[in-house]
């Protein structure tokens, strides 16, 4: 219990302090204008209120990462409350900030056009790829779980298809209508859902004396499966979420200042992470030891120990309740998947979106392709999810460090994390199943020589960028003509 709640404690410290060190290194200017004034369109650049712009940000970054992953990355022990904690302040909160503030400051951009300015012309097709494919496995995955869940809460007697169309319906409004008429409107309910749900659960455990165990590094894993680096494939959302990189520009294109990016960027993600660490005790203490745990998840998925859980703790009704916060999740990240799919491939062929039928044009293909990826096996979708998320998270950390590279500034603060996942994906890419299948020792060796290639590569391109004096931010007066 000590451990968990010393977690907690140092997830809210980390916000306070090193998040103002973030902020202070990246250098708010409270006088620039922000996209929601000079780019306003009344679709996308709507100016809102920043509790709004926090509770958006938090359900859009969210999905079942926090709940679903760390449910799974219990498994290996207290462990995965170290990488919750550490990852949380100084890599995902890091990303969300940079990405957030970044994305700002160049016309509410998405990954693809900043990756391009600061990385390069050839990753803005590359990112491009990924993002899209990113945000189609999670708007698919994010179907596919809260359906599972709803069918279960209702004992079945809904059909399951059923519930999958009625979700794909909300998801297409909340694609093609402006941000403001759904997803600004019913987020607040979704959010309270939320926050009752897990909180109930984070009380009970603390009345009832939950056993939730201490600090350790030994790997509890009933299969025996290696800690490194499997577990930063599994608590993804929580600890860091490339995922999140493509979420950010919907609200820096809703920010009113930039003094309001700490509190919505860095602090959801902080947010985030005081969820995946509730969900991660629930699952260490009230199932059975690590072994249940196991089983329970081989027979129902972790949907199965979210319902256990919330009825042992609170009941029928209050565990319906908590259900319902977590299926929340992943519908309002689902929803914003697929809008932000849309604005990058918009972005990408300048395709103007003030038009619906411009937003047809995008949404429709996009949504046929979801629907035959669920036919998938949801597990064989997560394994994909997973590593297409994280490499996404290094290419925003990377793009987060070469701005602040070229403006001569701490840009450690983002590369050591960056450089830290990269050697992380690709050993995983180099050792699991859906890659090379080496043996790990090989895979670790590739791992780091890749990644030494590739962060040398860095600093050359960056020494490049900073002797030519690439701008970093759109000149408002420019920008300003550009959206007459």
């Amino acid at each position: 219990m000590i451990t968990f709640l010393v977690g907690i404690l140092l997830l809210i410290l980390g916000y306070f302090t090193y998040g103002k060190v973030v902020e202070r290194i990246f250098g708010i200017k409270k006088e620039r204008p922000t996209p929601a004034y000079v780019n306003a369109d009344n679709v996308d650049y709507v100016p809102m209120s920043t509790p709004k712009n926090s509770l958006i940000q938090l359900l859009n970054i969210a999905g079942t990462g926090p709940v679903f992953g760390p449910i799974m990355g219990a498994l290996y022990g207290p462990v995965a409350f170290i990488w919750i904690v550490i990852g949380c302040i100084f890599a995902g909160a890091v990303h969300d900030y940079l990405t957030g503030m970044i994305s700002i400051r160049n016309k509410g951009a998405h990954l693809p056009a900043l990756a391009s300015k600061f990385l390069g012309n050839t990753m803005k097709h590359v990112v491009n790829g990924f993002a899209v494919l990113l945000l189609l496995l999670v708007g698919t995955v994010f179907v596919s779980t809260p359906a599972s869940l709803l069918h279960l809460l209702m004992d079945g007697r809904v059909a399951l298809g059923l519930i999958i169309s009625a979700i794909f319906i909300y998801y297409v409004l909340a694609t093609l209508l402006p941000v403001d008429k759904i997803i600004g409107r019913v987020y607040p309910y979704f959010g309270a859902l939320l926050l009752i749900g897990t909180g109930g659960v984070a009380i009970m455990m603390l009345v009832r004396g939950a056993p939730i165990p201490e600090l350790s590094f030994s790997n509890f894993h009933p299969d025996h499966l290696p800690i490194m680096p499997l577990i930063f494939f599994t608590i993804t959302c929580g600890a860091l979420s490339g995922f999140h990189a493509t979420q950010t520009p919907i609200i820096s294109r809703t920010t009113k200042n930039e003094t309001q990016g700490r509190k919505i960027f860095y602090g959801m993600m902080i947010a985030e992470g005081i969820i995946a660490m509730i969900w991660a005790a629930a699952a260490m203490s009230l199932v059975n030891g690590y072994g249940g745990l196991n089983e329970m998840l081989a027979a129902g998925g972790p949907g199965a120990v979210v319902n256990e859980v919330s009825t042992l703790l609170l009941g029928a009704i209050g565990g319906t309740i908590a259900v319902l916060g977590v299926v929340v999740l992943p519908i309002t990240s689902g929803d914003t998947a697929f809008r932000s799919a849309r604005m990058i491939i918009a972005e990408y062929f300048n395709i103007a979106q003030r038009k619906i039928s411009k937003r047809f044009l995008i949404a429709i293909p996009l949504f046929l392709l979801s629907v035959g990826l669920t036919q998938i096996d949801f597990n064989i979708l997560w394994r994909y999810f997973s590593w297409a998320n994280q490499a996404t998270a290094v290419i925003a950390l990377f793009v987060g460090a070469m701005y602040l590279y070229i403006a001569n500034k701490n840009y450690w603060i983002a590369l050591v994390p960056g450089s830290f996942m990269l050697i992380m994906v690709i050993t995983y890419i180099l050792n699991a199943q859906i890659g090379f299948r080496l043996p790990m020792s090989a895979s670790w060796i590739g791992g780091v020589i890749g990644s030494a290639i590739l962060i040398s590569l860095f600093f050359r391109s960056a020494k490049i960028s900073r002797s030519k004096n690439l701008p970093l931010d759109i000149d408002v007066s420019d920008w300003k003509k550009d959206s007459a």
